[in-house]
């Protein structure tokens, strides 16, 4: 009887699951307690776009690993095929690949987590799973299999949210350079008319009007 899967929503603990990685077997997300988790699938090993993706996540590994965050990559390819594949890009390309990257070859964890489109047979999307300490999905992100991924984009997020966690504040657009505030914050507007009065004389924050109030964080 096959079973039956739901989306995850934003919001939500990620479903618990146990895979074989390049790694070894892994606990999902049990094993990644207290760390962010950046859960990405691609469409197959051996293929130039996802070559040049593994190669560019593994470029800022090591920024990841600043942000107390962890990389991990999964495809319907069998781990014999993704060890060749990241042995055939360190050989090649110079680039080890330190990252584990699950084998579900039968597809049930890209089920689980909807990284199967019909449109895109039985290959996985490029999808991306920001995942918190403590198990929560943050943001879900779902790129087609001809568009390769920005991961500085990604590495921006799990900063953003760290950021918004620490400070209880919002992150603006193409923030840390955003175009009316620069590296500076939302401050969440004032529910009440006290405060939305007070919150014009702290000196701590700039606002262009009560509800559009930005202040500094240290990063």
């Amino acid at each position: 009887m096959e079973e039956n899967y739901r989306l995850p929503l934003l919001g939500e603990k990620i479903p618990s699951f146990e895979a074989q990685t390049t790694h070894g077997v892994m606990k999902f997300p049990e094993q990644f307690r207290g760390k962010w988790l950046v859960l990405f699938s691609h469409p197959a090993d051996f293929t130039p776009v996802c070559t040049t993706e593994f190669v560019a996540f593994q470029k800022r590994f090591d920024e990841f690993r600043k942000l107390n965050a962890e990389l991990v990559g999964l495809s319907i390819d069998q781990v014999f095929s993704h060890i060749k594949w990241v042995e055939w890009i360190k050989d090649n390309l110079e680039t080890e690949i330190k990252f584990p990257v699950i084998a579900d070859d039968t597809g049930r964890i890209a089920k689980m987590l909807g990284m199967l489109h019909p449109s895109k047979g039985t290959n996985t999307v490029r999808a991306v799973f920001i995942i918190d300490p403590k198990g929560v999905l943050r943001a879900m992100l779902y790129y087609p299999q001809e568009l390769g991924r920005n991961m500085d984009e990604i590495l921006r997020m799990v900063k953003g949210f760290q950021v918004s966690d620490a400070n209880g504040v919002a992150i603006p657009a193409n923030w840390p350079e955003n175009e009316l505030v620069g590296d500076r914050v939302i401050v969440p507007p004032a529910s009440d008319e006290k405060t939305a009065k007070a919150r014009l004389k702290d000196k701590s924050i700039e606002c262009y009007d009560w509800w559009l109030c930005h202040r500094k964080v240290k990063v």
